[in-house]
């Protein structure tokens, strides 16, 4: 069975190969079904901002031996301190009761005396925090001017780095998806969005572009190759760049996915919400989207974006036109060193050293059992151009003259 080194080195070089970019349409795909859940979920659900976003007063009761019915018992205390509407209660490290309320700086010592003798607790133990309206408004500008001149500068050095702008659009492209997505995912899980939140959201973006350089560097590398050579399109060039990188993104994300689960776990079970925990879950979620995007949609959108340039298109051309000779010459050589498998189709009486030229086409199968006896160093000689066929396989010589 074949281990995952050895598929990856085989992904590097060649023998296997993943058609990321020629199955583009199936990634569109799915990431368009991804993209209409998510929408769906913002538009049907709406986001569930924290209350650092709304603005209004935190109650924190510390010490409760009895969770039981935590949320009702809330409910009712704030309601006799007076304070209106709902409340939104969470069980905070096992023995701390989180309960967020519309703002209410006049009532605050009255709940927190409410509070205290519904839970049972001491009243220095429920503690109170307001926060208005006008500072959640302040983060929220400042996230997405944050976020604007993010995306302006990434273009920038995308494009003066790549040299061609279709680059940067195709990484802002995946940028977007993986906003998108991860946004979605909080609106349909009814996660809160916190301030922590918005970092790693920030944090993600940066993530996935860096993932998605590395990819592109390699795709320059492979497609300035293929100008030079002519040996393969510029599709065939991209997507083997996106094979070579594939085990070191999936290395990657799965290093930097670990340690965040850890966190992740700790905070569900032990250490409830806070700033910990709602900045390892948007890394989690975006870190997972951001590998994705850069192997399936960044690089299919590039070769799309770039397919109509002429040099891209004479380039297909040529490869199109001249392809199955030079494979006929590779295969030929091939035979000639004593490397090909049966049944590779050769040109009889071309010198098996040398390649075919250029407009010849094979004509008949050659064998390693045909290609001549053993030298001295095992390797099979080749087949000398004025050798008959038959088991001896040796040269035909002109008969002498009688004098």
């Amino acid at each position: 069975m074949m281990n995952f080194a050895q598929f990856g080195n085989d992904l590097y070089t060649g023998r296997r190969s993943i058609a990321f970019v020629q199955r583009r349409k199936l990634w569109y795909s799915l990431s368009a079904v991804m993209i209409g859940l998510a929408l769906a979920g913002v538009l049907l659900n709406g986001l569930n901002f924290g209350i650092e976003f709304r603005g209004g007063t935190e109650f924190r009761v510390l010490g409760v031996t009895n969770t039981q019915d935590y949320e009702a018992k809330a409910q009712d205390a704030v309601g006799e301190a007076g304070i209106p509407g709902s409340v939104a209660t969470t069980i905070v490290g096992g023995d701390t009761v989180r309960v967020q309320t519309e703002a209410a700086q006049a009532q605050a010592d009255a709940a927190r005396t409410s509070l205290a003798e519904t839970f049972d607790v001491q009243r220095e133990s429920v503690s109170s925090t307001l926060i208005g309206p006008s500072w959640g408004a302040a983060v929220s500008q400042q996230a997405i001017q944050g976020l604007v001149v993010f995306l302006i500068l990434v273009t920038i050095v995308l494009a003066l780095y790549f040299r061609t702008w279709k680059m940067a659009v195709a990484g802002l492209t995946a940028l977007l998806h993986d906003l998108v997505i991860t946004v979605g995912i909080y609106s349909l899980f009814g996660f809160e969005i916190t301030p922590s939140s918005m970092i790693g959201f920030l944090t993600i973006l940066g993530y996935s572009l860096y993932d998605t350089v590395v990819v592109f560097d390699k795709v320059r590398e492979n497609t300035a190759e293929a100008f030079r050579t002519k040996r393969m399109t510029y599709a065939d060039a991209a997507n083997l760049a996106v094979n070579q990188t594939l085990v070191r993104s999936i290395n990657t994300t799965v290093v930097a996915l670990l340690p965040i689960a850890a966190i992740l776990f700790v905070g569900f079970t032990m250490l409830g919400p806070g700033t910990l925990l709602d900045l390892s879950l948007a890394l989690f979620i975006g870190i997972g989207v951001g590998a994705y995007s850069s192997i399936f949609i960044a690089t299919p959108m590039l070769v799309q974006l770039r397919s109509k340039e002429p040099a891209i298109v004479d380039l297909d051309r040529y490869v199109a036109r001249h392809g199955a000779k030079r494979a006929a010459r590779d295969a030929a050589r091939d035979v000639g060193a004593g490397e090909a498998p049966a049944g590779v189709p050769v040109a009889v009486g071309a010198d098996l050293t040398g390649a075919v030229g250029v407009g010849e086409e094979p004509t008949a199968t050659l064998h390693p059992a045909d290609v001549g006896t053993a030298g001295a160093d095992g390797a099979p000689r080749p087949i000398h151009k004025y050798a008959q066929a038959g088991p001896r396989n040796q040269p035909k010589r002109a008969p002498k003259s009688k004098r």
